[in-house]
């Protein structure tokens, strides 16, 4: 049975899982869109989404929350000072994923994850 099993594996163990979705999530917070394989975007989705709610009300409990998942201090600064503000009052939906085709080397399907500006 595939009961309580969430997420993708993504072919790496799960420190390295871990470890490459934290790097992404970063990378998005940083640059505001990231290209890289579609099953990577879709399982990066979740995190940051949920940071996004976290951001949104900007407290000491929720910043703490914020760093176990980012490490890095001036990104959490930038995190709380300016997504809220990007992604209004919306409840969720504030990250889309655009199709961009095949990767050449291998034919793994692309997309560009990045957030949605009003």
């Amino acid at each position: 049975m595939h009961h309580l099993k969430k997420g993708r594996k993504l072919n790496r163990n799960s420190s390295h899982r871990r470890a490459m979705l934290q790097n992404l999530t970063c990378s998005i917070f940083k640059h505001d869109c990231v290209n890289t394989t579609s099953a990577k975007a879709k399982e990066v989705r979740r995190f940051v989404e949920k940071i996004v709610a976290l951001a949104k009300k900007n407290t000491v409990h929720n910043r703490r929350l914020v760093y176990k998942k980012i490490k890095n201090r001036d990104l959490l600064k930038k995190i709380f000072d300016t997504i809220p503000s990007k992604c209004d009052k919306s409840i969720g939906g504030c990250t889309r994923i655009i199709k961009n085709g095949f990767r050449k080397g291998d034919g793994a399907s692309m997309s560009l994850i990045q957030f949605v500006t009003k």
